[in-house]
């Protein structure tokens, strides 16, 4: 399966269709509690993740999975 190549170039924070269809097909836990959405939950999250990513310290205090500076390797 070919997985998509990440972010278009020219578009902010828009996962690739492929990694969203990929990420949609949900996971043992969400398909206990179901999902009206499943691509609609797959691009908030994807979009989500290359937040903390391409911005750690801004995004840092907004989540509860991110480590501190402190924390993190040097």
């Amino acid at each position: 399966m070919r997985r998509g190549s990440g972010y278009r170039h020219g578009m902010s924070q828009r996962p690739d269709e492929d990694d969203v269809r990929t990420r949609a097909e949900l996971l043992a836990e969400e398909r206990a509690v179901g999902s009206d959405d499943p691509e609609a939950q797959a691009e908030a999250i994807l979009e989500e993740s290359a937040e903390r990513t391409n911005d750690p310290e801004e995004t840092a205090a907004e989540s509860v999975q991110t480590s501190t500076p402190a924390e993190r390797p040097s």
